[in-house]
This record gives structure tokens, sequence and C-alpha cells, in this order.
């Protein structure tokens, strides 16, 4: 709690999913500051803590304080669509609300916690996604979608957005007596509030000539007396994540005017950032230069 945002992203750095790390963070503070240090111990209470929802809300509650509080994660999602032929789309308002009742109603209120774990592991470890064993399973008699034939068609799942393409091109400044320039993601985007070299957004992958008539490159370059630019990875990197892929391509460009803007290369490891930037400053090897 008592440590900066920055401290914690650099320790998370590589984990992905950096929003957990800050949400994280923002609870630790809350609960040393509004509750003296004592993690609360009620649903309600725990739902208002930054980065717990329902799930880990009703987790907590069941197993850590014996509260008669149902857990809906992925596996009960199957085993009860399975047992009980529920076709509403488990990704769904309607869906999560028709689930979460039936394992409420489900639940033994005199042992939650082992309930919820139970469920939740009958789900990991025999109803699984494909191929479970129903044969032998202890629910088969009553499987509606045993019964019916629809084991690999439940749960359902509502169709998920199109993955979106997006191209990077990061400008790697390398200036006089071992300087360089950073900025720090801001906004509610991937990565918010970790560093990254200067970026250049583009609809396509660009040439020198096109990068240099991006306003982007404009903003960054004007008055930093640019000598030489130099694409670094002709191949471009494509980094994955849940809802995008980037097309990551870096350049080096370097400059003879650095102005206040610029920091010594030493401090570029000390600063949080993405793992692919991670690992092209190991590849890189700035502190060679």
């Amino acid at each position: 709690a008592s440590a900066e945002e920055s401290e914690v992203l650099k320790v998370w750095q590589g984990l992905g999913y950096y929003s957990r790390a800050r949400n994280l963070h923002h609870t630790a503070k809350t609960i040393v500051e509004k509750y003296e240090g004592i993690f609360p111990n009620h649903y309600r209470e725990l739902m208002t803590l930054k980065g717990v929802g329902d799930y880990t809300a009703s987790a907590i509650a069941s197993i850590c304080f014996d509260a008669p509080t149902a857990v809906v994660d992925g596996n009960v999602f199957r085993v009860l669509s399975r047992v009980f032929g529920i076709e509403t789309p488990i990704n769904s308002s309607k869906g999560f609300k028709e689930f979460k009742q039936l394992a409420q109603e489900l639940l033994d209120p005199e042992q939650p916690g082992t309930f919820n774990q139970a469920l939740m592991e009958f789900g990991a470890r025999y109803c699984v996604p494909s191929n479970p064993n129903c044969g032998g399973c202890i629910f088969n008699e009553e499987c509606i979608a045993f019964s019916k034939g629809k084991v690999d068609e439940l749960p359902v799942k509502e169709k998920k957005n199109r993955v979106r393409i997006r191209h990077f091109n990061y400008l790697v400044f390398v200036a006089p007596k071992g300087k360089t320039l950073m900025e720090k993601r801001t906004g509610k985007g991937i990565w918010q509030n970790l560093y990254q070299f200067p970026l250049v957004e583009s609809h396509k992958p660009l040439t020198i000539g096109h990068l240099k008539r991006e306003d982007a490159w404009l903003k960054w370059t004007n008055s930093l007396g640019v000598s030489s630019v130099v694409m670094f990875n002709d191949e471009l990197m494509v980094h994955k994540l849940s809802h995008q892929h980037l097309r990551i391509r870096f350049w080096i460009v370097e400059v003879d005017k650095p102005d206040e803007r610029f920091i010594d290369i030493e401090e570029v490891h000390e600063k949080p950032v993405p793992i692919v930037l991670a690992n092209f400053i190991s590849q890189f090897s700035l502190l060679q230069l």
C-alpha cells in the first residue's frame, strides 16, 4: 500500500493485464486507509474494492468467511448449463443473472465455501470442455445435455467482437551523451501508466518516407536535429492481446539536438514497460550505445 504505482508496475512487468496491478495497488491502499488494514469480510464491502467483481467477492466471502454466496465462474457455468440444459449465453447479462440465481438456490448454506470449491473443481476436472467422461459421471442420470446429446453444444457463448489490428511504430531516439526519450501512456487504453518510446500509430505498415509525413513524427522530431533514421526490424513484430493484435516496428532515430525531455539511457531499465518493449530493450542493448 505504501509503494508508488510505478514500483508495482515494474514488478508486475511481463505478466500482462496491467489493470490488475493498478487495481491491486489501489485496493491495498483502500484496505489500509478505510479498513485500518483489516480485510473486509462481507460480500457488499468486497464488491466496493477496485478490481474485485462478483466472482472474487463471492469466493472470498464464502471460502474465507463462510458467507452463503454462490460462486459463478467458467467451470460452474459449464456444469450448470449441461446438467440443467440451459442454453442462455453465459457471456450475456441475462445469462449471468440466470446462472447466479440457480447457483445460489443450489448452494449449501452450512458449507458454502466447500460447496463452491467442489462445484468449481468438478467442472475443472470432470465436466471438462472437451470429451468429458459422461458415462462415469455421477450426474449422468440427471444431466439434460447428456440425455439429449448436447454436451458438446453447451454452454452457449455469444460471438466475440472481431480482433482489432493496430500498427505501432516506436521511435527509439539516440542522442549524444547516452540520452534517449520515453513517454508515459495515459488514458484508459492498453498499458495505462506504463512507459514506451515515442509512438507513431498508423493504419498500415510505414516506409521511412511515409513515417516522416505522419503528424506524430513531426511532433516528436521537430527541432531535434535528426541525422539518421534506420528501420530496426524488417519483419513486423506481432504482439497479440485479448481483443487486438499489434503489428510493431522499431525505428532507430539519431538526433543531434536533444531537449529537456531526454533522459539518461540507464533510466530506461528502471521504468515499467510492456513486455514487448522490455524484450526490445534487452535485444537492442541500449546501454552499449
